[in-house]
């Protein structure tokens, strides 16, 4: 890093240089800000991919590059009027702050029910713009700045900037592909970044009126390109079968430590990646019972040393049209556990240690995108363009296909599909396909794949 007066240059592996203005200077001084340098940007895909130790620091930062740019891309553009541009100088900030909330590990732990945890990420980004060192960087903005900073990241708010911070074209997803995909030494996350900045402008919605961050027609096969790049990401990184083993293991130990009162959900919300897996296992050692017992000898030594569960099958979403599945599978409900300590001693395995995955994003390819098309703005919304794209058709086809169901045990078993699905719809104890689930005496409990 270089500084300059107040300013600050950081080279940056995937944008190059990063200029930061003072305000955002003082902002990333702050503790808060710091610890994201500690919060790795994509949980536990290092345990996969051993390059995705990048942080939700350097992420922050290159959202912020990112959201200066589009800013000055849309000045230079057809004019729009002054209210237009209401709260602009705080979109750049905005965009730092977006992830300051964020657990240990990322997103994981924000799939666990809402009683194990104090909220998303965003809800707790709330707890860290009341600390002293972060309102005071953000004094020189004004009086109000910090609450609508924060409703920006919410997604809140009337600005007609704020989907360059959370909508179906904000800046995190065009940042978070490149560098996904840069630090894991995939090919898949190359999106066209500079053509859509180039192709965003302030438009007005013809149905009500109000403007907001849109795209020309031009750039639309970018937008394409860039909902390809996503399915592809998750498919191969963020759904990659090992990566939701690792993640169902710490969220087990996660659960069990909240369940057996080791940890409450509010000691969730601060500590670091390593500063956490340390204090479950300071209190799994200094506690009693069974549940500290096999979370301090045998599933923290688990996910630390890479033991993670095996598949014992899946089966692609696709796979499951016409068939019976319960609406809990997705979820980390107690009717959802009782499934599988059941699945588990059928298996001749101990409580917790059978999990189901069958993780869910309904967001992940949603479209709600204002359009200029032939000097008409229309929506590109849910039923898509007549005459030009279908992208929600394709966007419901991607999430379909990406998704996989899949039962992870702590030692190696195999069972038939069909044997999974019969359990799922309530069916017979032993499958009649006489696809009995076979055991690996030899296998260690969780050896790496």
């Amino acid at each position: 890093m270089q500084r300059h007066g107040r300013s600050l240059v950081v080279r940056d592996p995937v944008w190059n240089t990063i200029r930061m203005d003072p305000v955002a200077v003082a902002i990333m001084d702050t503790a808060a800000f710091q610890r994201l340098r500690y919060i790795r940007q994509l949980g536990l895909a290092h345990l996969v991919y051993p390059g995705a130790t990048h942080t939700r620091f350097d992420h922050a930062l290159g959202v912020y590059h990112l959201a200066v740019r589009a800013l000055r891309i849309l000045e230079a553009g057809p004019g729009a009027p002054g209210r237009a541009w209401r709260g602009a100088r705080l979109i750049p900030y905005a965009a730092l702050l977006h992830d300051i909330g964020h657990y240990a590990f990322s997103h994981a732990l924000e799939e666990l029910e809402p009683e194990r945890i104090a909220g998303d990420h965003e809800e707790m980004s709330a707890r860290f713009f009341e600390s002293a060192p972060l309102k005071r960087a953000l004094e020189p903005l004004g009086e109000g700045a910090a609450d609508e900073i924060y409703r920006i990241i919410r997604g809140d708010g009337d600005s007609a900037l704020r989907g360059l911070v959370s909508g179906s074209l904000d800046l995190d997803k065009m940042e978070y592909l490149r560098r996904d995909a840069r630090f894991c030494g995939v090919p898949y996350g190359e999106v066209d970044v500079e053509r859509l900045l180039q192709g965003l402008a302030l438009l007005r919605d013809p149905a009500s009126g109000a403007w907001e961050v849109g795209l020309r027609g031009k750039a639309l096969s970018t937008l394409e390109s860039l909902l390809f790049s996503k399915y592809q990401m998750f498919r191969t990184v963020y759904w990659h079968h090992a990566v939701r083993a690792a993640t169902g293991l710490y969220k087990r130990i996660v659960e069990t430590a909240v369940e057996a009162g080791l940890l409450s959900p509010l000691d969730l919300v601060g500590p670091t990646d390593e500063e956490l897996l340390y204090e479950l296992a300071r209190r799994a050692r200094a506690g009693r019972g069974p549940s500290a017992t096999r979370l301090f000898r045998r599933w923290l030594p688990a996910l630390r040393e890479r033991r993670l569960p095996k598949r014992a099958t899946e089966i692609s979403a696709w796979q499951l049209e016409g068939r019976t599945v319960p609406s809990w599978v997705s979820g980390d409900t107690p009717e959802k556990r009782r499934w599988e300590d059941g699945i588990a001693a059928e298996l001749g395995l101990a409580p917790g240690e059978v999990i189901l995955d069958f993780p869910v994003k309904k967001r992940m390819f949603q479209l709600d995108v204002l359009v200029e098309r032939s000097g008409r703005v229309v929506r590109l919304g849910a039923a898509g363009i007549p005459g030009l794209i279908d992208l929600p058709k394709l966007a419901e086809e991607l999430y379909r296909t990406a998704r996989v169901l899949r039962l992870f045990t702590f030692e190696r078993r195999r069972v038939a599909s069909e044997w999974l699905l019969e359990r799922l719809a309530g069916g017979p104890r032993a499958a009649e396909t006489g696809a009995a689930p076979e055991s690996s005496a030899t296998t260690p409990a969780g050896a790496p794949p």
